[in-house]
Parts: C-alpha cells; sequence; structure tokens
C-alpha cells in the first residue's frame, strides 16, 4: 500500500489500536460526513467509536433501524453529495445487496466495510472469509461490481478507507473493504498518515444539492423502464469497470523471480501463508506469494505472466474455495491449482500451510493427519 507519509518536521500519529478502530479514526480523518449503521459482532466497534469520536469531529453518525435502512441511507447522504459509508459484517450486508445494486446503478460513491464472520447463515462470531463471492461477484442482482479492497492488517485497515473513498469518487462507484473478524479485532500499531480530505473530493455536479435556475435536473434513479435505455445505462457501467480493470489493480509479490510454485492468498489467510513461504524458503523449497489487495479488479494479469514458469499453485483460503476459481482463471489451465483452507471460523496455521507446500513440491506429506488431506481433495472434486 502506498500512503501518504508525514512531513520530516511533523511529528507522525502512531497509536496502538484495533483494527475496527483503526479503521472509524480512517473515517473521520478521510473527511467522512456521514456513517450510517446497525451493530453486529464483529464489527460493532466502527458504529461505538464513531459514535463517540466521530460526533465529537463534526459526524453525522446514526444508529438505524436495520442494515437495509443504512444502506438506503448511505444512498442518500451520497446522493445528496456528501462522503458517507457504512459497514457490517456478513449477514447484515447480506440485507445491504439490493441498495448496493441500486448504488452502482445510480453511479453513487459510497463506502461500505465488511468484517467477515464465518456462515453460511447467522453462523460464528468467528473470522471467516466466506464472503468472496458475494463481493466480486456482485452479491445483489444485475450487472455491476464494486470495487472491492482486502487488507491484511490494521495499518491497512486504516489505509484503505483513504483509498476506498478516493476510488469511490474517482468512478462514482461503490467501494467495499473486504476483512474479516480477526483484522478487526487484533490491535497492532498503525500510523496515521497526512491526509487533506479537500485534496481528494472532487466537485460532485451530479448530486442533488438544489437546483439552479441554469442547468437542467439531477435525477439519480436505478430504474430505466426503457429496455434501450436500461441497455444504455450497463453499456455505460461495462465501459467503466474496464478502465477499473486497466488502472486500479493492486497486489504483492513475494519471491516470485525463481518460484516453481505460487501460493496465492488474501487478507489475513495472505499474511498466515507469507509466513509459510518463508519457512518453505528455508528448506529450499522455490515458492512465492501472491496477494491480491485489488479482489475487483483482480490481478490475473500476474497469473497470466507467471503461469509459464510454475509447476503447480496453492490458493490458501479461510472457506470452501471461492478464490480459486479466479486463480484458475489467470492460469488458464496451464498448470494444477490446488486448495488448502479451513472453515466455520477456524483461521489455518502457517505449519499446515507450509504442510501443502511440501506436498506440492514433492517433499513427502509433512507432519499433518491424512483427514484433512482426503477432505480438501474431496472439495475440489465436488467443485470440479
Amino acid at each position: 500500500m502506498n500512503r501518504k507519509n508525514a512531513t520530516p518536521t511533523e511529528k507522525p500519529d502512531i497509536r496502538l489500536m484495533k483494527g475496527n478502530e483503526a479503521l472509524a479514526e480512517a473515517a473521520i480523518r478521510a473527511g467522512c460526513q456521514g456513517y450510517f449503521g446497525y451493530p453486529i459482532t464483529p464489527q460493532s466497534e466502527v458504529l461505538e467509536y464513531l459514535t463517540e469520536e466521530g460526533r465529537k469531529r463534526g459526524m453525522v453518525v446514526m444508529q438505524v433501524e436495520s442494515e437495509l435502512a443504512a444502506i438506503n441511507m448511505v444512498y442518500g447522504g451520497a446522493g445528496a453529495g456528501a462522503r458517507v459509508m457504512t459497514s457490517s459484517s456478513s449477514p447484515g450486508i447480506s440485507l445491504m445487496q439490493e441498495g448496493i445494486s441500486y448504488i452502482a446503478c445510480a453511479e453513487i460513491p459510497c463506502l461500505v466495510v465488511n468484517v467477515n464472520r464465518g456462515g453460511p447463515g447467522l453462523g460464528t462470531i468467528q473470522p471467516a472469509q466466506g464472503d468472496y463471492f458475494q463481493a466480486t461477484k456482485g452479491g445483489g442482482h444485475g450487472d455491476y461490481h464494486p470495487i472491492v479492497l482486502a487488507p491484511a492488517s490494521v495499518q491497512e485497515m486504516a489505509d484503505m478507507v483513504y483509498l476506498g473513498f478516493d476510488l469511490a469518487d474517482k468512478y462514482r462507484n461503490p467501494t467495499l473493504i473486504l476483512a474479516d473478524g480477526a483484522l478487526g479485532q487484533m490491535m497492532e500499531k498503525v500510523e496515521f498518515p497526512e491526509y487533506n480530505p479537500a485534496d481528494h473530493i472532487p466537485e460532485k455536479p451530479w448530486a442533488t444539492t438544489g437546483k439552479p435556475k441554469d442547468r437542467e435536473r439531477n435525477i439519480l434513479t436505478s430504474l430505466h423502464i426503457q429496455p434501450e435505455k436500461m441497455e444504455e445505462v450497463n453499456r455505460r457501467l461495462q465501459k467503466k469497470y474496464e478502465t477499473i480493470c486497466a488502472n486500479e489493480v493492486r497486489y504483492q509479490l513475494v519471491h516470485a523471480d525463481d518460484a516453481e510454485i505460487l501460493v496465492v492468498a488474501f487478507g489475513l489467510a495472505a499474511r498466515i501463508s507469507h509466513k509459510a513461504v518463508e519457512m518453505a524458503r528455508a528448506q529450499g523449497i522455490r515458492v512465492a506469494l501472491m496477494r491480491p489487495i485489488t479482489l475487483y479488479p483482480y490481478p490475473y494479469d500476474v497469473l497470466r505472466r507467471m503461469k509459464s514458469t510454475l509447476k503447480g499453485a496453492l490458493v490458501v483460503e479461510m472457506n470452501a474455495g471461492q478464490m480459486i476459481e479466479d486463480v484458475r482463471l489467470g492460469v488458464e489451465g496451464a498448470v494444477p491449482v490446488k486448495y488448502f483452507g479451513r472453515m466455520g471460523g477456524i483461521i489455518p496455521t502457517p505449519e499446515e500451510v507450509l504442510e501443502e507446500i511440501r506436498r506440492m513440491s514433492g517433499d513427502g506429506h509433512g507432519a499433518g493427519d491424512g483427514h484433512h488431506h482426503a477432505m480438501h481433495d474431496q472439495i475440489l472434486e465436488e467443485r470440479n
């Protein structure tokens, strides 16, 4: 992540904070004018922090009656030209999907945060990554995409708020931060960079701020009854998504120069996988890590460039295997793609990931039991 550093004469603002609190503090500093949300574990600290700090510092902060109300208030506030956001966790984000689809069609910028918990259903309050499909493949109805950012640290929980708002305003598109319960709850050192919202928030002549006599009415809607008009809107959206894909792909590559095996993981799973890759390197295994920072747009080109030198790829996820489909699209069938994951709120360990890397490298089966391997192979076979 590229962040603006404080000037040499300015003392950096460094704090020890929870991920949810760091995200909320960054929202205030990013010029967020309105937050509308409903409490749900494991992201409730966002609402709690903004209720105290945000209100003191000029934000409109409302705990509303439901997630349905929250996303529609975001629609209204952002449509009026304000920089606004909401946050929730998995079941709450599901309730927002209709509103997010409306916002995407009306081309209204906003920030939505999902601090992912285990599912499906009410599931568990423990961390998971089972909302990848929902986040990257639309989630709601129709042909649309939010921009999706995946933090891997408390620092990035804060950094991606600035980036998320900036991208939303740049493209008039909803941006989604897809985190997980562990990142929301863990405490780490976080530095807040210099950021002047006035330098980042563009003019919004399209917003519903009152009609001067010398222009037409601004109408923000997702309702277009005539099919020709609806097709025109869709074509404009698809052209915008092509521009986003050409200009906003972000990723991290580690040890890619001589790699024979590529581990692909996002968020917390990538952080764990990074440790496993370093452990494997110490054992002489030529393995690399690719961490997508933008889940949409996805770094397919990185995989296409690397596929000719790889023997295989290992996708590590805290779900049943969702991003594996995008990795397979990226390598275009040139190399085998395997999956390793834990579900239900269980976080994989670096040792478990190392064991899978060793299996792929032909260095035995490691120290793990055969049950996990059989389960993973069965899931892969069913998904194929």
